[in-house]
């Protein structure tokens, strides 16, 4: 449901963020709830604001239980460096949040009530987004980092599969919570949607390689130059495999070898992808030939 038009930005509500709200106004405390909800709208317009100071437009944001969804001009994880500075941004707003919160409580304008549930809700939502699970802010930052070592596809599934593996534990302690009656039933179904985004990030994998591997050729188009990276295969070895451990902002060349370590060819990545478009992921290095 679109809620509002703020600076260009579309920001809709998620109906799991919705039924949050009516939980909240059923257990007649719909005024925490509202902040709960402010809360999430400003660590997602954090998010926002450091994206469009990097150039990056910003046509949507769907609030969601436990953060939001930007729908941006660029795909961030393409750029891991870009990727974790807007990551960070929503967890650095709650934290700053939580700061004003104590100055305020120094100079006695605090609500014994509410105040306690203020900088309780930012900190919830903060580490929350922190945990290494996609698609949670941490997640992203966690798959930057792998990306660099293990390829966008590859960082991208084992982000988003810690993200699921988080939801089944957040929903046994949901369950837990309710038995004991020291939760409600929010938790569980926060981590039951954490469950579904995971998923639904781990489906987008293979589309986030593709585009990975368009946005290098228009880079390298545009730039005249890339950094390299040469990697060296058997010739057995499938350029589904090869390209797979291809990694961000590098232009790879790869070298085939035989059993006995002799040089067969010398392809670039664009060789490579032009193949796949040929024959398939399956096709084995051996048959690539030098240009």
């Amino acid at each position: 449901m679109k809620f509002l038009r703020l600076m260009g930005t579309d920001i809709y509500l998620n109906p799991f963020f919705l039924a949050l709200l009516a939980l909240f106004f059923v257990a007649g405390v719909l005024v925490k709830g509202l902040i709960a909800f402010a809360i999430v709208f400003i660590h997602e317009f954090a998010h926002v604001a450091v994206a469009r100071k990097l150039g990056i437009t910003v046509s949507q944001v769907e609030l969601l239980p436990f953060g939001g969804v930007a729908r941006m001009g660029q795909e961030l994880s393409l750029d891991p460096g870009t990727e974790i500075r807007v990551a960070v941004a929503g967890p650095a707003a709650n934290f700053i949040m939580i700061l004003f919160a104590i100055a305020l409580k120094n100079h006695n304008l605090w609500d014994s009530n509410l105040g306690p549930f203020f900088i309780q809700c930012n900190l919830l939502v903060a580490c929350f987004n922190l945990l290494p699970a996609l698609p949670l802010d941490g997640g992203r930052v966690y798959r930057a980092f792998l990306a660099r070592k293990k390829g966008l596809s590859e960082a991208t599934r084992i982000a988003a599969a810690q993200g699921q593996k988080w939801a089944v534990f957040l929903v046994l302690c949901g369950f837990l919570g309710i038995y004991l009656g020291v939760t409600g039933v929010d938790v569980s179904l926060t981590a039951l949607f954490l469950f579904y985004a995971a998923g639904r990030e781990k489906n987008r994998a293979p589309y986030l390689f593709i585009n990975h591997l368009v946005r290098k050729k228009d880079e390298l188009e545009e730039d005249g130059l890339l950094p390299a990276r040469v990697m060296v295969v058997l010739e057995h070895v499938t350029l589904g495999k090869i390209v797979r451990s291809f990694l961000p902002q590098k232009y790879h060349l790869v070298m085939v070898v035989d059993s006995i370590g002799q040089v067969k060819a010398r392809v670039t990545e664009s060789e490579i992808v032009e193949k796949i478009l040929e024959g398939g992921m399956d096709v084995p290095a051996g048959q690539m030939k030098e240009s």
